[in-house]
Protein backbone atom coordinates (compact mmCIF):
# COMPACT_ATOMS: atom_id res chain seq x y z
CA UNK A 1 0.00 0.00 0.00
CA UNK A 2 1.38 3.35 -0.81
CA UNK A 3 -0.66 5.73 1.03
CA UNK A 4 -3.31 5.33 3.64
CA UNK A 5 -4.44 9.17 3.26
CA UNK A 6 -3.94 12.23 0.87
CA UNK A 7 -1.34 14.65 1.84
CA UNK A 8 -4.52 16.72 1.97
CA UNK A 9 -6.68 15.20 4.13
CA UNK A 10 -5.43 14.54 7.92
CA UNK A 11 -6.88 16.96 10.72
CA UNK A 12 -6.63 16.74 14.59
CA UNK A 13 -9.31 14.26 14.31
CA UNK A 14 -6.74 12.20 13.26
CA UNK A 15 -4.10 12.07 16.36
CA UNK A 16 -2.60 9.08 17.19
CA UNK A 17 -3.46 7.20 13.70
CA UNK A 18 -0.67 5.30 11.82
CA UNK A 19 -0.45 6.39 8.34
CA UNK A 20 1.45 5.71 4.95
CA UNK A 21 1.89 8.94 2.64
CA UNK A 22 3.64 9.22 -0.62
CA UNK A 23 4.41 12.42 -2.94
CA UNK A 24 6.86 14.75 -3.76
CA UNK A 25 9.54 17.01 -1.75
CA UNK A 26 8.22 20.11 -1.39
CA UNK A 27 10.76 21.74 0.68
CA UNK A 28 12.94 20.87 3.73
CA UNK A 29 13.83 22.77 6.64
CA UNK A 30 16.59 21.72 9.48
CA UNK A 31 15.88 23.27 12.91
CA UNK A 32 18.97 22.24 16.11
CA UNK A 33 17.80 18.45 15.72
CA UNK A 34 14.98 18.38 14.33
CA UNK A 35 13.99 17.99 9.95
CA UNK A 36 10.80 18.91 9.15
CA UNK A 37 9.58 18.12 5.44
CA UNK A 38 6.56 19.45 3.28
CA UNK A 39 5.45 16.25 1.29
CA UNK A 40 2.90 17.19 -1.56
CA UNK A 41 0.35 15.57 -3.92
CA UNK A 42 -2.72 17.12 -5.57
CA UNK A 43 -4.31 16.91 -2.79
CA UNK A 44 -2.47 18.83 -0.86
CA UNK A 45 0.51 19.23 1.51
CA UNK A 46 1.31 17.91 5.20
CA UNK A 47 4.51 18.11 7.21
CA UNK A 48 6.38 15.73 8.31
CA UNK A 49 9.08 15.71 11.04
CA UNK A 50 12.16 13.58 11.44
CA UNK A 51 13.61 13.64 15.11
CA UNK A 52 17.72 13.23 15.90
CA UNK A 53 16.88 11.95 19.29
CA UNK A 54 14.39 9.23 18.38
CA UNK A 55 16.23 7.22 15.08
CA UNK A 56 19.33 9.96 14.10
CA UNK A 57 19.71 7.77 10.72
CA UNK A 58 16.34 8.31 9.72
CA UNK A 59 16.73 11.68 10.03
CA UNK A 60 20.02 11.45 8.43
CA UNK A 61 18.11 9.74 5.36
CA UNK A 62 15.55 12.84 5.53
CA UNK A 63 18.53 15.41 4.71
CA UNK A 64 19.48 14.13 2.23
CA UNK A 65 16.31 14.32 0.31
CA UNK A 66 16.01 16.68 -2.75
CA UNK A 67 13.17 18.76 -3.82
CA UNK A 68 10.70 16.78 -5.83
CA UNK A 69 12.34 13.39 -4.43
CA UNK A 70 9.14 10.91 -4.89
CA UNK A 71 9.11 9.45 -0.98
CA UNK A 72 6.62 7.18 1.15
CA UNK A 73 6.56 7.53 4.66
CA UNK A 74 5.12 5.62 7.53
CA UNK A 75 4.11 7.48 10.86
CA UNK A 76 2.05 9.20 13.75
CA UNK A 77 -0.12 12.09 13.17
CA UNK A 78 0.58 14.11 16.25
CA UNK A 79 -0.21 17.22 17.19
CA UNK A 80 1.72 20.67 15.54
CA UNK A 81 3.19 22.70 18.44
CA UNK A 82 3.37 26.10 15.53
CA UNK A 83 0.09 25.61 13.80
CA UNK A 84 -0.02 26.77 10.33
CA UNK A 85 -3.90 27.60 10.25
CA UNK A 86 -3.52 28.64 5.94
CA UNK A 87 -3.09 25.02 5.33
CA UNK A 88 -5.63 22.07 6.07
CA UNK A 89 -3.61 19.96 7.22
CA UNK A 90 -2.08 23.07 9.67
CA UNK A 91 -3.12 21.78 12.96
CA UNK A 92 -0.67 18.26 12.40
CA UNK A 93 2.25 16.71 11.24
CA UNK A 94 3.42 13.25 11.08
CA UNK A 95 6.42 11.84 13.36
CA UNK A 96 8.01 9.47 11.10
CA UNK A 97 8.62 6.08 11.46
CA UNK A 98 9.91 4.83 8.32
CA UNK A 99 11.36 6.21 5.00
CA UNK A 100 11.16 5.11 1.22
CA UNK A 101 12.86 7.21 -1.85
CA UNK A 102 10.74 5.82 -4.18
CA UNK A 103 12.71 7.98 -7.08
CA UNK A 104 15.15 10.42 -6.49
CA UNK A 105 14.69 13.49 -8.97
CA UNK A 106 17.51 16.30 -10.31
CA UNK A 107 16.74 20.04 -9.63
CA UNK A 108 14.08 21.01 -11.31
CA UNK A 109 14.93 24.05 -13.95
CA UNK A 110 12.08 26.34 -11.88
CA UNK A 111 10.96 26.68 -8.72
CA UNK A 112 7.65 24.38 -8.25
CA UNK A 113 5.44 27.17 -6.27
CA UNK A 114 2.62 28.93 -7.06
CA UNK A 115 4.84 31.79 -7.67
CA UNK A 116 7.63 30.82 -9.80
CA UNK A 117 10.97 31.51 -11.31
CA UNK A 118 10.35 29.85 -15.04
CA UNK A 119 9.82 32.00 -17.62
CA UNK A 120 6.95 30.65 -20.51
CA UNK A 121 9.41 28.79 -22.24
CA UNK A 122 11.40 27.00 -20.13
CA UNK A 123 7.39 26.12 -18.44
CA UNK A 124 6.52 24.63 -21.94
CA UNK A 125 9.34 22.77 -22.31
CA UNK A 126 8.74 21.35 -18.59
CA UNK A 127 5.42 21.35 -19.22
CA UNK A 128 4.97 18.23 -16.67
CA UNK A 129 6.66 20.04 -14.10
CA UNK A 130 4.66 23.26 -14.72
CA UNK A 131 1.13 21.22 -14.24
CA UNK A 132 2.61 20.30 -10.09
CA UNK A 133 1.72 23.95 -9.64
CA UNK A 134 -1.39 24.67 -7.83
CA UNK A 135 -2.11 27.13 -10.23
CA UNK A 136 -2.24 25.61 -13.20
CA UNK A 137 -3.56 21.97 -11.98
CA UNK A 138 -6.14 24.36 -10.36
CA UNK A 139 -6.98 25.32 -13.93
CA UNK A 140 -7.46 22.19 -15.32
CA UNK A 141 -9.96 21.08 -12.03
CA UNK A 142 -12.01 23.71 -13.33
CA UNK A 143 -11.63 22.92 -16.57
CA UNK A 144 -12.89 19.45 -15.00
CA UNK A 145 -15.80 20.76 -13.01
CA UNK A 146 -17.16 22.43 -16.11
CA UNK A 147 -17.40 19.73 -18.53
CA UNK A 148 -19.37 17.98 -16.09
CA UNK A 149 -21.76 20.57 -15.41
CA UNK A 150 -22.00 21.01 -19.02
CA UNK A 151 -22.90 17.54 -19.62
CA UNK A 152 -25.38 17.51 -16.73
CA UNK A 153 -27.30 20.83 -17.72
CA UNK A 154 -27.26 19.38 -21.91
CA UNK A 155 -28.01 15.75 -20.88
CA UNK A 156 -30.90 17.07 -18.73
CA UNK A 157 -32.29 18.74 -21.88
CA UNK A 158 -32.39 15.48 -23.86
CA UNK A 159 -29.33 16.34 -25.48
CA UNK A 160 -27.53 13.20 -27.16
CA UNK A 161 -23.56 13.16 -27.01
CA UNK A 162 -22.22 12.13 -30.40
CA UNK A 163 -18.87 11.40 -31.72
CA UNK A 164 -18.09 12.66 -35.63
CA UNK A 165 -14.98 12.00 -37.53
CA UNK A 166 -11.52 13.21 -36.93
CA UNK A 167 -10.53 12.44 -40.55
CA UNK A 168 -13.28 13.85 -43.21
CA UNK A 169 -12.69 15.82 -45.96
CA UNK A 170 -10.77 19.21 -47.03
CA UNK A 171 -13.13 22.30 -47.85
CA UNK A 172 -12.33 25.57 -48.72
CA UNK A 173 -13.90 27.97 -46.94
CA UNK A 174 -12.61 29.57 -43.71
CA UNK A 175 -9.29 29.01 -41.97
CA UNK A 176 -6.31 26.48 -43.13
CA UNK A 177 -7.18 23.22 -42.94
CA UNK A 178 -4.55 20.57 -41.56
CA UNK A 179 -4.54 17.74 -44.00
CA UNK A 180 -3.24 14.13 -43.42
CA UNK A 181 -2.19 11.63 -45.94
CA UNK A 182 -4.09 8.87 -47.23
CA UNK A 183 -1.56 5.67 -47.60
CA UNK A 184 -4.36 3.08 -48.59
CA UNK A 185 -4.71 6.15 -51.40
CA UNK A 186 -1.81 7.44 -53.02
CA UNK A 187 -2.62 11.18 -53.96
CA UNK A 188 -5.48 11.86 -51.79
CA UNK A 189 -5.43 13.55 -48.40
CA UNK A 190 -8.20 13.55 -45.57
CA UNK A 191 -8.92 17.14 -43.47
CA UNK A 192 -9.04 17.48 -39.51
CA UNK A 193 -12.04 19.28 -38.61
CA UNK A 194 -12.16 22.81 -38.20
CA UNK A 195 -15.64 21.87 -36.25
CA UNK A 196 -18.13 19.01 -36.85
CA UNK A 197 -20.62 21.49 -39.32
CA UNK A 198 -21.76 19.09 -41.40
CA UNK A 199 -22.11 16.22 -39.50
CA UNK A 200 -24.02 17.95 -37.07
CA UNK A 201 -26.47 19.28 -39.63
CA UNK A 202 -26.48 15.21 -41.00
CA UNK A 203 -27.51 14.08 -37.70
CA UNK A 204 -30.41 16.62 -37.37
CA UNK A 205 -31.16 14.97 -41.00
CA UNK A 206 -31.29 11.72 -39.30
CA UNK A 207 -33.35 12.79 -36.76
CA UNK A 208 -31.64 12.87 -33.84
CA UNK A 209 -33.35 16.27 -32.38
CA UNK A 210 -30.47 17.33 -30.00
CA UNK A 211 -26.49 16.58 -30.46
CA UNK A 212 -23.92 17.73 -28.59
CA UNK A 213 -20.09 17.34 -28.25
CA UNK A 214 -16.98 18.50 -26.29
CA UNK A 215 -14.70 18.11 -29.33
CA UNK A 216 -11.95 18.54 -30.45
CA UNK A 217 -11.38 21.06 -33.96
CA UNK A 218 -8.16 21.85 -36.04
CA UNK A 219 -7.19 25.14 -37.81
CA UNK A 220 -4.00 26.26 -39.52
CA UNK A 221 -3.79 29.76 -38.49
CA UNK A 222 -1.57 32.05 -37.79
CA UNK A 223 -1.70 32.19 -33.71
CA UNK A 224 -2.75 34.99 -31.15
CA UNK A 225 -2.59 34.39 -26.67
CA UNK A 226 -6.24 33.29 -27.30
CA UNK A 227 -5.81 31.05 -29.98
CA UNK A 228 -4.28 27.72 -30.48
CA UNK A 229 -3.74 25.04 -33.28
CA UNK A 230 -6.16 22.39 -31.74
CA UNK A 231 -8.60 23.89 -29.53
CA UNK A 232 -12.07 22.56 -28.00
CA UNK A 233 -15.61 23.01 -28.70
CA UNK A 234 -18.71 22.53 -27.44
CA UNK A 235 -20.77 21.88 -30.20
CA UNK A 236 -24.41 21.54 -30.30
CA UNK A 237 -27.35 21.58 -32.77
CA UNK A 238 -30.94 21.05 -32.32
CA UNK A 239 -34.08 20.75 -34.93
CA UNK A 240 -37.75 21.77 -35.14
CA UNK A 241 -36.17 25.30 -33.41
CA UNK A 242 -35.95 29.00 -34.30
CA UNK A 243 -33.31 31.28 -32.80
CA UNK A 244 -35.08 32.66 -29.91
CA UNK A 245 -35.10 28.72 -28.71
CA UNK A 246 -31.26 28.49 -28.82
CA UNK A 247 -30.48 32.19 -26.87
CA UNK A 248 -32.80 30.90 -24.60
CA UNK A 249 -31.44 27.45 -23.79
CA UNK A 250 -27.93 28.35 -24.21
CA UNK A 251 -28.27 31.35 -22.02
CA UNK A 252 -29.65 29.26 -19.86
CA UNK A 253 -26.64 26.36 -19.87
CA UNK A 254 -24.08 30.05 -19.29
CA UNK A 255 -26.26 30.90 -16.21
CA UNK A 256 -26.25 27.27 -15.13
CA UNK A 257 -22.18 27.63 -15.19
CA UNK A 258 -21.82 30.74 -13.47
CA UNK A 259 -23.94 29.43 -10.78
CA UNK A 260 -22.33 25.91 -9.97
CA UNK A 261 -18.95 26.47 -10.96
CA UNK A 262 -18.54 30.49 -9.41
CA UNK A 263 -21.73 30.95 -6.98
CA UNK A 264 -23.11 33.78 -9.39
CA UNK A 265 -26.18 35.03 -10.38
CA UNK A 266 -26.13 36.09 -13.53
CA UNK A 267 -29.28 38.25 -14.98
CA UNK A 268 -30.88 37.98 -18.09
CA UNK A 269 -28.13 38.73 -21.12
CA UNK A 270 -28.67 42.12 -22.66
CA UNK A 271 -28.51 41.86 -26.56
CA UNK A 272 -27.58 44.21 -29.43
CA UNK A 273 -27.62 44.01 -33.08
CA UNK A 274 -24.43 43.79 -34.90
CA UNK A 275 -25.09 47.17 -36.63
CA UNK A 276 -25.07 48.85 -32.84
CA UNK A 277 -22.25 46.91 -31.88
CA UNK A 278 -20.19 48.34 -34.45
CA UNK A 279 -21.92 51.99 -34.15
CA UNK A 280 -21.53 52.25 -30.50
CA UNK A 281 -18.17 50.13 -29.38
CA UNK A 282 -16.59 49.32 -33.12
CA UNK A 283 -16.52 45.75 -32.55
CA UNK A 284 -18.73 42.55 -33.18
CA UNK A 285 -17.93 41.70 -29.15
CA UNK A 286 -18.00 44.37 -27.37
CA UNK A 287 -16.73 44.68 -23.63
CA UNK A 288 -19.66 45.85 -21.56
CA UNK A 289 -18.24 46.15 -18.18
CA UNK A 290 -17.29 50.16 -18.64
CA UNK A 291 -19.54 52.31 -20.92
CA UNK A 292 -17.11 54.74 -22.53
CA UNK A 293 -19.89 54.78 -25.83
CA UNK A 294 -18.45 55.81 -29.25
CA UNK A 295 -19.85 59.90 -30.17
CA UNK A 296 -19.85 60.50 -33.40
CA UNK A 297 -19.18 64.79 -33.74
CA UNK A 298 -18.55 64.16 -37.81
CA UNK A 299 -21.20 66.90 -37.89
CA UNK A 300 -20.28 69.63 -35.57
CA UNK A 301 -16.61 68.78 -35.95
CA UNK A 302 -16.83 69.88 -39.78
CA UNK A 303 -16.56 73.23 -41.23
CA UNK A 304 -14.30 75.21 -39.26
CA UNK A 305 -10.87 74.81 -41.41
CA UNK A 306 -9.35 72.06 -39.06
CA UNK A 307 -8.25 70.00 -42.34
CA UNK A 308 -8.13 66.20 -40.30
CA UNK A 309 -12.10 66.89 -39.64
CA UNK A 310 -13.18 68.36 -43.11
CA UNK A 311 -11.69 65.68 -44.75
CA UNK A 312 -12.88 62.89 -42.64
CA UNK A 313 -15.59 60.83 -43.41
CA UNK A 314 -15.94 60.14 -39.54
CA UNK A 315 -15.09 62.08 -36.60
CA UNK A 316 -16.27 59.99 -33.44
CA UNK A 317 -14.64 59.51 -29.74
CA UNK A 318 -15.16 58.42 -26.40
CA UNK A 319 -15.37 60.65 -23.22
CA UNK A 320 -12.85 58.73 -20.15
CA UNK A 321 -14.34 59.98 -17.13
CA UNK A 322 -11.99 61.58 -14.71
CA UNK A 323 -9.00 61.43 -16.73
CA UNK A 324 -8.38 65.53 -17.10
CA UNK A 325 -5.57 65.03 -15.23
CA UNK A 326 -3.61 62.99 -17.96
CA UNK A 327 -0.59 64.42 -18.55
CA UNK A 328 1.32 65.79 -21.51
CA UNK A 329 3.32 62.82 -21.29
CA UNK A 330 0.26 60.43 -20.86
CA UNK A 331 -1.44 61.73 -23.42
CA UNK A 332 1.28 61.38 -26.08
CA UNK A 333 1.68 57.71 -25.06
CA UNK A 334 -1.95 57.07 -26.04
CA UNK A 335 -1.42 59.00 -29.13
CA UNK A 336 1.59 56.55 -29.92
CA UNK A 337 -0.11 54.11 -28.97
CA UNK A 338 -3.11 54.51 -31.73
CA UNK A 339 -0.34 55.30 -33.98
CA UNK A 340 0.97 51.25 -33.80
CA UNK A 341 1.14 49.56 -37.50
CA UNK A 342 -1.30 47.25 -35.63
CA UNK A 343 -3.73 49.58 -35.39
CA UNK A 344 -2.88 52.08 -38.04
CA UNK A 345 -4.56 55.74 -37.05
CA UNK A 346 -2.39 59.09 -37.88
CA UNK A 347 -3.09 60.82 -34.77
CA UNK A 348 -5.51 61.59 -32.08
CA UNK A 349 -7.42 64.81 -30.75
CA UNK A 350 -8.57 65.75 -27.00
CA UNK A 351 -10.30 68.02 -25.01
CA UNK A 352 -10.24 68.53 -21.34
CA UNK A 353 -13.33 69.08 -19.34
CA UNK A 354 -11.23 70.76 -16.18
CA UNK A 355 -12.39 71.00 -13.20
CA UNK A 356 -12.59 74.64 -13.13
CA UNK A 357 -15.40 74.22 -15.72
CA UNK A 358 -12.89 75.54 -18.36
CA UNK A 359 -12.64 73.45 -21.68
CA UNK A 360 -9.05 73.04 -23.19
CA UNK A 361 -8.49 71.23 -26.87
CA UNK A 362 -5.36 69.78 -28.73
CA UNK A 363 -7.31 72.04 -31.68
CA UNK A 364 -7.73 75.23 -29.97
CA UNK A 365 -6.38 76.88 -32.65
CA UNK A 366 -9.18 75.87 -35.08
CA UNK A 367 -12.35 75.54 -32.22
CA UNK A 368 -13.10 78.45 -29.85
CA UNK A 369 -14.99 78.05 -26.53
CA UNK A 370 -18.27 77.98 -27.75
CA UNK A 371 -17.85 75.15 -30.25
CA UNK A 372 -15.97 73.06 -28.16
CA UNK A 373 -19.51 73.39 -25.72
CA UNK A 374 -20.71 71.55 -28.53
CA UNK A 375 -18.41 69.21 -28.09
CA UNK A 376 -18.66 68.47 -24.34
CA UNK A 377 -22.71 68.55 -25.04
CA UNK A 378 -22.49 65.35 -27.37
CA UNK A 379 -20.49 63.74 -25.32
CA UNK A 380 -22.23 65.23 -21.99
CA UNK A 381 -18.91 65.70 -20.39
CA UNK A 382 -18.60 66.81 -16.08
CA UNK A 383 -15.59 68.79 -14.66
CA UNK A 384 -12.70 66.31 -14.69
CA UNK A 385 -13.30 64.33 -17.76
CA UNK A 386 -11.46 63.81 -20.94
CA UNK A 387 -12.22 63.54 -24.27
CA UNK A 388 -10.33 60.98 -26.84
CA UNK A 389 -11.35 61.63 -30.86
CA UNK A 390 -10.24 60.05 -33.68
CA UNK A 391 -11.17 60.61 -37.52
CA UNK A 392 -10.48 59.14 -40.98
CA UNK A 393 -11.98 58.34 -44.10
CA UNK A 394 -12.84 54.84 -44.08
CA UNK A 395 -15.60 54.46 -41.49
CA UNK A 396 -15.04 51.00 -40.44
CA UNK A 397 -11.38 51.27 -40.26
CA UNK A 398 -11.31 54.14 -37.40
CA UNK A 399 -14.37 52.27 -35.34
CA UNK A 400 -11.69 49.85 -35.12
CA UNK A 401 -9.47 52.18 -34.07
CA UNK A 402 -11.00 53.82 -31.86
CA UNK A 403 -12.20 50.23 -30.23
CA UNK A 404 -8.44 49.57 -29.05
CA UNK A 405 -7.73 52.70 -27.49
CA UNK A 406 -11.20 52.45 -25.68
CA UNK A 407 -10.28 49.28 -23.89
CA UNK A 408 -6.77 50.70 -23.30
CA UNK A 409 -8.32 53.41 -21.57
CA UNK A 410 -11.18 50.73 -19.62
CA UNK A 411 -7.24 49.07 -18.97
CA UNK A 412 -5.66 52.14 -17.49
CA UNK A 413 -8.77 53.14 -15.55
CA UNK A 414 -8.94 49.99 -13.83
CA UNK A 415 -12.26 49.14 -15.74
CA UNK A 416 -11.85 45.25 -17.05
CA UNK A 417 -12.44 43.87 -13.80
CA UNK A 418 -11.63 39.93 -14.20
CA UNK A 419 -14.25 38.97 -11.12
CA UNK A 420 -16.75 41.08 -12.97
CA UNK A 421 -18.68 39.55 -15.95
CA UNK A 422 -20.79 40.81 -18.76
CA UNK A 423 -22.18 38.64 -21.36
CA UNK A 424 -24.21 39.69 -24.49
CA UNK A 425 -25.82 38.43 -27.14
CA UNK A 426 -25.08 40.29 -29.89
CA UNK A 427 -27.79 39.31 -32.98
CA UNK A 428 -28.65 40.06 -36.84
CA UNK A 429 -24.96 39.72 -38.29
CA UNK A 430 -24.57 40.25 -42.24
CA UNK A 431 -24.85 37.09 -44.00
CA UNK A 432 -21.70 38.13 -45.99
CA UNK A 433 -18.66 40.50 -46.29
CA UNK A 434 -16.75 41.44 -48.98
CA UNK A 435 -13.29 40.71 -49.08
CA UNK A 436 -10.91 43.00 -51.18
CA UNK A 437 -7.91 40.74 -51.91
CA UNK A 438 -10.40 38.11 -54.02
CA UNK A 439 -12.71 40.46 -54.40
CA UNK A 440 -15.80 38.41 -53.84
CA UNK A 441 -17.81 37.96 -50.84
CA UNK A 442 -17.36 35.24 -48.33
CA UNK A 443 -19.30 33.91 -45.56
CA UNK A 444 -19.05 35.83 -42.17
CA UNK A 445 -19.66 32.84 -39.94
CA UNK A 446 -19.85 29.90 -42.74
CA UNK A 447 -22.10 28.92 -46.02
CA UNK A 448 -24.37 26.84 -44.19
CA UNK A 449 -26.20 29.97 -41.97
CA UNK A 450 -29.85 31.18 -42.95
CA UNK A 451 -30.61 34.32 -44.18
CA UNK A 452 -33.03 36.37 -42.61
CA UNK A 453 -36.39 35.40 -44.68
CA UNK A 454 -37.15 38.76 -45.43
CA UNK A 455 -33.76 39.18 -47.15
CA UNK A 456 -33.31 36.25 -49.14
CA UNK A 457 -34.54 38.41 -52.25
CA UNK A 458 -31.76 40.98 -51.60
CA UNK A 459 -28.84 38.26 -52.39
CA UNK A 460 -29.36 39.02 -56.05
CA UNK A 461 -30.02 42.64 -55.75
CA UNK A 462 -27.41 43.51 -52.64
CA UNK A 463 -25.93 40.56 -51.33
CA UNK A 464 -24.22 42.94 -48.38
CA UNK A 465 -27.07 43.90 -46.56
CA UNK A 466 -28.80 40.65 -46.24
CA UNK A 467 -28.81 40.21 -42.40
CA UNK A 468 -27.95 36.29 -40.91
CA UNK A 469 -30.01 34.00 -38.62
CA UNK A 470 -26.95 34.23 -36.51
CA UNK A 471 -25.91 34.90 -33.35
CA UNK A 472 -22.71 35.35 -30.63
CA UNK A 473 -22.33 34.96 -27.30
CA UNK A 474 -19.78 37.63 -25.87
CA UNK A 475 -18.58 37.67 -22.56
CA UNK A 476 -15.80 40.62 -21.24
CA UNK A 477 -15.14 41.68 -24.81
CA UNK A 478 -14.32 37.92 -25.99
CA UNK A 479 -16.10 36.11 -28.43
CA UNK A 480 -17.32 33.06 -26.03
CA UNK A 481 -19.80 31.50 -28.52
CA UNK A 482 -21.54 31.89 -31.71
CA UNK A 483 -23.73 29.58 -34.01
CA UNK A 484 -27.23 30.49 -36.29
CA UNK A 485 -29.82 28.72 -38.13
CA UNK A 486 -29.01 26.84 -40.95
CA UNK A 487 -29.84 26.20 -44.82
CA UNK A 488 -32.23 22.99 -44.74
CA UNK A 489 -33.13 22.49 -48.45
CA UNK A 490 -31.33 22.34 -51.37
CA UNK A 491 -32.14 24.71 -53.73
CA UNK A 492 -31.61 27.64 -50.58
CA UNK A 493 -28.04 26.09 -50.12
CA UNK A 494 -27.36 26.47 -54.12
CA UNK A 495 -28.14 29.64 -54.52
CA UNK A 496 -25.71 30.61 -51.30
CA UNK A 497 -22.90 28.46 -53.05
CA UNK A 498 -23.63 30.75 -56.35
CA UNK A 499 -23.40 33.79 -53.90
CA UNK A 500 -19.88 32.41 -52.71
CA UNK A 501 -18.61 32.62 -55.87
CA UNK A 502 -19.09 28.31 -56.36
CA UNK A 503 -19.95 26.62 -59.59
CA UNK A 504 -22.63 24.23 -59.23
CA UNK A 505 -20.17 21.36 -60.30
CA UNK A 506 -17.68 22.91 -57.01
CA UNK A 507 -20.88 22.91 -55.14
CA UNK A 508 -21.57 19.48 -56.23
CA UNK A 509 -18.09 18.07 -55.26
CA UNK A 510 -17.32 19.78 -51.92
CA UNK A 511 -20.60 20.11 -50.26
CA UNK A 512 -23.08 17.54 -52.19
CA UNK A 513 -23.30 14.80 -49.69
CA UNK A 514 -24.89 17.58 -47.64
CA UNK A 515 -27.28 18.83 -50.72
CA UNK A 516 -28.39 15.58 -51.66
CA UNK A 517 -28.92 14.59 -48.16
CA UNK A 518 -31.49 17.40 -47.74
CA UNK A 519 -33.66 16.01 -50.64
CA UNK A 520 -34.55 13.81 -48.21
CA UNK A 521 -36.61 15.62 -45.57
CA UNK A 522 -34.15 17.85 -43.38
CA UNK A 523 -35.89 19.55 -40.80
CA UNK A 524 -35.53 23.05 -40.01
CA UNK A 525 -32.56 23.36 -37.46
CA UNK A 526 -29.66 24.79 -36.26
CA UNK A 527 -27.16 25.06 -33.48
CA UNK A 528 -24.39 27.16 -31.31
CA UNK A 529 -20.29 26.39 -30.69
CA UNK A 530 -19.16 27.39 -27.80
CA UNK A 531 -15.27 28.33 -27.49
CA UNK A 532 -14.95 25.75 -24.45
CA UNK A 533 -10.91 26.92 -23.80
CA UNK A 534 -12.10 30.39 -23.65
CA UNK A 535 -14.85 29.80 -21.64
CA UNK A 536 -12.83 28.10 -18.83
CA UNK A 537 -9.93 30.71 -19.17
CA UNK A 538 -12.79 33.45 -18.52
CA UNK A 539 -14.10 32.05 -15.39
CA UNK A 540 -10.19 31.27 -14.34
CA UNK A 541 -9.56 34.82 -14.53
CA UNK A 542 -6.96 34.39 -17.35
CA UNK A 543 -5.84 36.22 -20.52
CA UNK A 544 -4.67 33.51 -22.88
CA UNK A 545 -6.31 29.83 -23.35
CA UNK A 546 -2.67 28.36 -23.01
CA UNK A 547 -2.98 27.45 -19.20
CA UNK A 548 -6.21 26.05 -19.02
CA UNK A 549 -4.96 23.35 -21.55
CA UNK A 550 -3.16 20.17 -20.13
CA UNK A 551 -0.51 20.60 -23.26
CA UNK A 552 -0.44 23.17 -25.66
CA UNK A 553 1.77 24.56 -28.12
CA UNK A 554 3.33 27.65 -28.64
CA UNK A 555 2.94 30.87 -30.86
CA UNK A 556 4.71 28.98 -33.60
CA UNK A 557 2.20 26.38 -33.14
CA UNK A 558 5.16 23.85 -31.91
CA UNK A 559 4.98 21.46 -28.83
CA UNK A 560 8.47 21.98 -27.24
CA UNK A 561 8.32 19.72 -24.88
CA UNK A 562 7.63 16.74 -27.55
CA UNK A 563 9.88 18.76 -30.44
CA UNK A 564 6.24 18.67 -32.55
CA UNK A 565 6.09 19.02 -35.66
CA UNK A 566 8.97 17.02 -36.57
CA UNK A 567 10.36 15.52 -40.10
CA UNK A 568 9.74 12.19 -40.80
CA UNK A 569 11.63 9.65 -42.39
CA UNK A 570 12.31 8.87 -46.27
CA UNK A 571 10.38 5.57 -46.33
CA UNK A 572 7.32 6.80 -44.21
CA UNK A 573 7.16 9.63 -47.18
CA UNK A 574 7.58 7.02 -49.75
CA UNK A 575 4.45 4.45 -48.16
CA UNK A 576 2.33 7.81 -48.31
CA UNK A 577 3.14 8.94 -51.73
CA UNK A 578 5.18 12.18 -51.01
CA UNK A 579 7.46 14.30 -51.11
CA UNK A 580 8.56 17.86 -49.65
CA UNK A 581 10.14 20.92 -50.92
CA UNK A 582 11.56 22.94 -48.18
Amino acid sequence: MHRTHTCGELTIADLGKEVVLSGWVQKSRDLGGMTFIDVRDRYGITQLVFNADDDAELRATARDLGREFVIKVTGTVIERTNKNPKMPTGDIEIKVSKLEVLNAAKLPPFLIEDETDGGDDLRMKYRYLDLRRNPVRNNLVLRHKMAQEIRKYLDSNNFIEVETPYLIKSTPEGARDFVVPSRMNPGEFYALPQSPQTFKQLLMVSGFDRYFQIVKCFRDEDLRADRQPEFTQIDCEMSFIEQEDILNLFEGLTRHMFKTVKGLDIAEFPRMSYDEAMRLYGSDKPDTRFGMQFVDITEIGKGKGFPVFDNADIVIGINAKSSASYTRKQLDELTDFVKRPQIGATGMIYMRHNEDGSLKSSVDKFFNEEELKKWSEAFQTEPGDLILILAGQNKDKVRKQLNELRLEMGNRLGLRDKNKFAPLWVVDFPLLEWDEETERYHAMHHPFTSPKPDDIAKLDTDPGAVRANAYDLVINGTEIGGGSIRIHDRELQSLMFKHLGFSPEEAQKQFGFLMDAFEFGAPPHGGIAFGFDRLVSIFAGLDTIRDVIAFPKNNSGRDVMIDAPSTIDEKQKEELSIKTTV
